[in-house]
């Protein structure tokens, strides 16, 4: 009787490669979750006010490769401010029911794994804008000091909403306007003052969400400064806004297409004020979301402009 060897190559041995891989997909994910990438509508919030002052920067013709560096770097330096962010807040987000699930507050990431991510990302943002001239180098070191002290300055500034425009939200704007044509004239600090109104409008419509949460393990917010004030300060603070853009196109002697770009954020500031009516989250979610719209409508009014008004 022969004896018949089995054929390995029908049942080949079980490897580690597959459990490996499988542990390096998830690793993956959750610093992909953590950097927010599976949620791009932050993203939109910031690109919208660097479209905005490429394009009047450029007079409706943006440098291709400066165009290039700031969508990548809005998109790279928003990661790894959500990092930081997470860092800083890793003690509270577990106590709050919108945050308690994010990787750093379930501990599914290590601070020292998240350290790592952010300075991974800071170290390409910072590259990428060597790309670019010397004064946007300079404002772009400026920008990072700002976005790393916010989830830190927060701590104690009663509106850290209002910081966030200034530190994060709206410093693309002169850089864009330095990068350009590498000077600050006065229509990019008043972009600019447009561009922190509005980062203080949606983050405050988002810390609404929070606003019981937050009360409760002392978390500063300007939905809590607001108090019942908050919807009548949110709508001032659109009308602000509004009015920074007006005087942003008088200034560069835009005409119809623009007004007409500014007209229809005004509607959906409207709209938002109707979603928040209630204070009800999912409201609240919903007009935060809304926001991107916004900036959507004031580019594309930009963009007409210079397509068939000049």
């Amino acid at each position: 009787m022969v004896a018949v060897s089995p054929d390995l190559s029908l049942n080949p041995p079980k490897t580690r490669e597959a459990p490996a891989f499988h542990r390096l997909s998830r690793r993956i994910e959750e610093y992909w979750e953590l950097a927010r990438f599976n949620r791009p509508v932050g993203t939109w919030l910031l690109l919208w006010p660097a479209l905005w002052a490429l394009w009047i920067a450029g007079e409706g013709q943006p440098n291709q490769k400066v165009l290039i560096v700031f969508v990548l770097g809005v998109i790279v330096m928003r990661a790894a401010g959500c990092v930081i962010n997470d860092f800083a807040d890793r003690d509270i987000d577990p106590h709050v029911r919108r945050t308690r699930d994010r990787p750093i507050a379930a501990r599914r990431v290590s601070p020292v794994e998240a350290l790592v991510l952010f300075a991974v990302l800071l170290a390409i943002a910072l590259y990428l804008v060597t790309f670019l001239d010397l004064l946007t180098i300079k404002l772009a070191f400026i920008g990072a000091a700002l976005t790393v002290s916010y989830p830190f300055v927060k701590r104690f500034f009663p509106m850290p909403q209002l910081y966030l425009g200034i530190s994060f939200g709206g410093w693309s704007v002169p850089m864009a306007f330095a990068a350009e044509i590498g000077k600050l004239p006065r229509v990019a600090w008043v972009l600019y003052i447009a561009a922190v109104i509005w980062a203080a409008i949606y983050d405050t419509i988002y810390a609404m969400i929070d606003r019981e949460d937050d009360l409760k393990i002392g978390v500063k917010s300007s939905a809590i400064l607001f108090a019942d004030m908050d919807k009548m300060l949110i709508f001032v603070m659109q009308a602000m806004m509004i009015f920074a853009l007006v005087l942003a196109g008088q200034n560069m002697h835009f005409g119809e297409w623009y007004y007409g770009g500014l007209a229809a954020a005004g509607l959906l500031f409207l709209y938002q004020q109707w979603l928040i009516r209630d204070r009800n989250p999912a409201g609240c979610l919903r007009a935060f979301l809304n926001n991107q719209y916004v900036g959507m409508v004031i580019f594309t009014g930009i963009l007409l402009q210079y397509i068939y008004a000049h």
